[in-house]
């Protein structure tokens, strides 16, 4: 892990928060901390911050990953029902609602997710044997916060997910994004959505959406190779790959993760089709020494070589295919951030 600090999910945390919960109406008073064993294997020893309602919480600590729910409080509050019974589970403020099928929650139901939900029905056990209780989840400041994450995108309405598997949250941000992405494909496959449009970020789904209002947009930001092997293992056939030509032509090269960080060789791939299709040098030259993607689009609308964008569009389907091994086919629609199509490649069936 290279030294860094690993923290905990807000599942945990809510975990904790209703031991809590519980301890404090078996004895009495309020645990200063509790201990829990997450499923990772850690245990995890939370201050405790009681409050007049008889709620507990914890403050969520991720340790060195950028977690956006860093230092939020999750807070639980569990009540009691006469005799053995189930335990249900409600989404408190800033904890959202499942509205769209092909989660692993049902509509309607809170988002907290199955690992979680049995974390906490432990920790209730562990206090009230099998006596039904109705636990509410909380995390102040969640419905705001939920606008910068996926759930809007997944039908998550009002409000953050109580989330994690481990119960351990590990500083590997890229992959905490890989699923996040996975997720929303995985429902859009099981809401039965064909063809799915694949497209880069918020930009290029706006822009899009001028060609396709009604298509199914999955965003999968740097992340193409990765989304599609994912789109390969659930089985979709039919995917249309869409976006600004700076991060087509990175494709059209072969680059499959298109952060600047990892790779970048969009000139060579524009200088490339230009050259196929006998473009004048000084053209050539200008593109390579341009600055960005939207210079060589003004040098090559002057120009009139135009056509290039479809050879773009063209070489990265190409390159898609190769990685999902000719099993899904695969469109692809060159476009600038105002909407209009540059470029683009229809492929026929496999």
């Amino acid at each position: 892990m290279s030294g860094k600090r690993e923290g905990f999910t807000t599942g945990s945390c809510a975990a904790a928060a209703s031991l809590a919960c519980c301890l404090w109406q078996r004895d009495g008073r309020c645990p200063q901390q509790v201990k829990i064993t997450v499923p990772g294997g850690k245990d995890y020893i939370p201050e405790i911050i009681p409050h007049e309602d008889g709620s507990c919480g914890v403050i969520k600590d991720s340790g060195d990953d950028p977690d956006i729910t860093r230092g939020m409080e999750v807070i639980s509050r569990v009540e009691l029902r006469e005799g053995d019974g189930e335990i249900l589970f409600r989404a408190g403020e800033g904890v959202g609602t499942i509205t769209e099928p092909g989660l692993k929650i049902p509509v309607g139901e809170a988002a907290i997710n199955p690992v979680p939900r049995s974390m906490i029905e432990e920790a209730v056990r562990s206090v009230f044997g099998p006596r039904g209780a109705v636990v509410t989840v909380s995390i102040p400041g969640g419905r705001e916060t939920a606008r910068k994450t996926f759930n809007p995108r997944l039908g998550i309405r009002d409000g953050l997910s109580i989330l994690g598997t481990t119960g351990i949250v590990r500083p590997m941000s890229a992959e905490a994004l890989r699923d996040s992405l996975a997720v929303e494909l995985k429902m859009r496959v099981a809401q039965g959505k064909d063809p799915i449009l694949f497209t880069f970020g918020n930009q290029g789904e706006t822009a899009l959406r001028v060609t396709y209002p009604d298509a199914t947009v999955v965003q999968v930001s740097n992340e193409i190779g990765f989304m599609l092997d994912t789109a390969r293992e659930l089985g979709v056939k039919h995917l249309i790959l869409g976006g600004h030509p700076g991060k087509l032509a990175k494709i059209a090269a072969g680059v499959m993760q298109t952060h600047s960080h990892t790779a970048d060789g969009r000139r060579e791939a524009i200088v490339t089709q230009l050259a196929f299709m006998s473009a004048p040098m000084e053209l050539m030259r200008q593109v390579y020494e341009g600055v960005t993607t939207d210079v060589a689009i003004r040098l090559i609308d002057e120009a009139g070589y135009t056509a290039v964008w479809d050879e773009i569009a063209r070489a990265a389907a190409r390159y898609c295919r190769l990685r999902v091994r000719g099993e899904i086919r695969i469109d692809v629609v060159a476009v600038e951030n105002n909407g209009r199509i540059l470029g683009k490649y229809m492929e026929e069936e496999p």
